[in-house]
């Protein structure tokens, strides 16, 4: 891995010209280094903070856009409309490693792990902080590490895991087992679970990770694992916590209605990124740039199989979070695309949504499935009739075999969480092929008909080209050169 993280003091410095948004600290008037950042409140919270600007500074950043994007593409539910050598190596399932966007999703975790590295390490040796600050910090570090690491194994597989601020011990180290880092991931959930707490910090807005957030992904974590009894029993946990409820309010202009889900601070929000650069009106990177005054560039699927055709007609997640455009051709085309963010330009610096990056209703989800993988096939149903109640439709038959249960849940998830985050992706990815070939994953069952060129070994995206030519102990992944 070639070197890729600035020193401490430059990375530092665009913390903190970047974090204004989410603490209220002015600039320092020198360049801070270690000793200096981690002696008072405002200077190490700035630290931290500065990360999460960062994150959602810029557009197709792995953060925002490219996440969500490319998975959407390697999966099978949305395609670019555009000419884009780079989109169509994701959605043809034949990425290459000099694709820029791949580089993007290893580069920029591996970047924030470091930062959340010399948080952790500041943070330890710090002797003046306040107690409560110091526990603060060190949970939302533990958890922006155990999230990069979450989406770098899911995204590569095996990969190298730094735990610590030794870059040049750390540019050559080699990939570590899956299992290695997903055990990494959970403890270090764990931890931030212990030390971070109930209320938001700072301005109490949803921007900040707190416990329940800690919850929610190490719920997920367990889940991906095959952990399915602490994956039910941490979903649970968020379930039964007080401030969170889904949006289902059958009235349009209520607060709670459920075109108000990616509102910012919703009640369905766990975790959000603030928008950063709102000078020109935009709120989010994601409604910027899949809205559209015209023909929408990125088009879900549609077709026997599509998600389009998934919803059915009843469905009000396709009434409200999926636009439509209608050409003027004779005979007219319909485009469908993710409507879920309402706003592409709002009001100048004051923005009305945020980026959603961890959500409610997938405690349910997770749940469920949890709860399928167990044989708890009522209580399944009950979570997966709260997800279908909201988007109103009639609770599902009661099943009495983990095939057929998870043929539910499968369907639930792809509605329920579309375009976010790369859950479908993850997914198919994850679980086994129904066929009963243990060589294959659902991924194979789904893909290979409609995309000509699938591979399985496509499940895994390439190591870029840059830690290939600058690591010597790096290997590629199968299936790629």
């Amino acid at each position: 891995m070639k070197i890729l993280y600035s020193i401490l003091s430059i990375a530092i410095l665009s913390a903190i010209v970047s974090c204004k948004k989410y603490v209220n600290v002015g600039a320092p008037k020198d360049q801070l280094v270690n000793s200096v950042v981690f002696v008072n409140d405002a200077s190490a919270t700035a630290a931290i903070t500065g990360i999460y600007s960062d994150m959602n500074g810029f557009n197709y950043q792995f953060a925002n856009v490219v996440t969500t994007f490319m998975c959407a593409m390697a999966a099978d539910e949305f395609t670019y409309a555009s000419a884009s050598a780079p989109f169509d190596e994701f959605k043809n399932n034949a990425v290459t490693s000099g694709n820029q966007y791949v580089g993007t999703m290893w580069t920029q975790p591996y970047g924030f792990i470091y930062r959340a590295n010399t948080v952790i390490a500041g943070v330890n040796a710090s002797t003046t902080l306040s107690p409560a600050v110091k526990n603060q910090l060190l949970g939302e570090a533990l958890f922006i590490r155990a999230f990069c690491y979450f989406y770098l194994v899911n995204f590569f597989g095996d990969v190298p895991l730094i735990l610590d601020t030794d870059v040049l011990k750390n540019t050559s180290l080699p990939r570590t087992a899956k299992a290695e880092v997903y055990a990494s991931v959970i403890n270090d959930l764990t931890e931030a679970k212990k030390l971070l707490v109930l209320p938001y910090p700072g301005n109490a807005e949803r921007i900040r990770p707190n416990k329940t957030a800690a919850s929610l992904l190490l719920s997920r974590t367990y889940l991906y694992v095959g952990n399915n009894a602490l994956a039910e029993q941490e979903a649970t946990e968020v379930i039964n916590t007080t401030g969170y409820a889904l949006l289902k309010n059958p009235d349009p202009n209520n607060a709670a209605h459920m075109t108000k889900v990616f509102l910012k601070n919703s009640s369905e929000a766990v975790w959000q990124l603030q928008s950063i650069n709102t000078s020109t009106g935009r709120n989010t990177w994601e409604g910027n740039t899949l809205l559209s005054t015209g023909a929408p560039f990125y088009r879900l699927n549609k077709g026997a199989g599509s998600l389009v055709e998934a919803f059915g007609t009843n469905d009000l997640r396709k009434t409200n979070w999926v636009g439509e455009y209608i050409t003027t051709a004779v005979p007219p085309v319909t485009h469908y695309f993710p409507a879920k963010y309402k706003v592409r330009v709002g009001t100048i610096n004051a923005p009305t949504e945020y980026s959603m990056v961890l959500r409610f209703a997938e405690a349910y989800l997770i749940r469920a499935e949890a709860r399928a993988q167990q044989n708890k096939f009522s209580l399944m149903k009950e979570d997966l009739d709260v997800i279908r109640d909201r988007a109103g439709l009639a609770a599902l038959p009661l099943v009495a075999d983990q095939a057929a249960a998870m043929a539910q849940v499968e369907k639930e998830r792809r509605l329920e969480l579309f375009t976010e985050w790369g859950h479908r992706w993850f997914d198919l990815k994850r679980w086994k092929s129904v066929t009963g070939d243990p060589t294959k994953t659902r991924a194979d069952d789904v893909l290979a008909p409609i995309k000509t060129a699938w591979k399985s070994t496509a499940i895994l995206f390439p190591i870029p080209s840059e830690p290939m030519l600058t690591n010597p102990n790096m290997l590629q992944n199968p299936g790629y050169n």
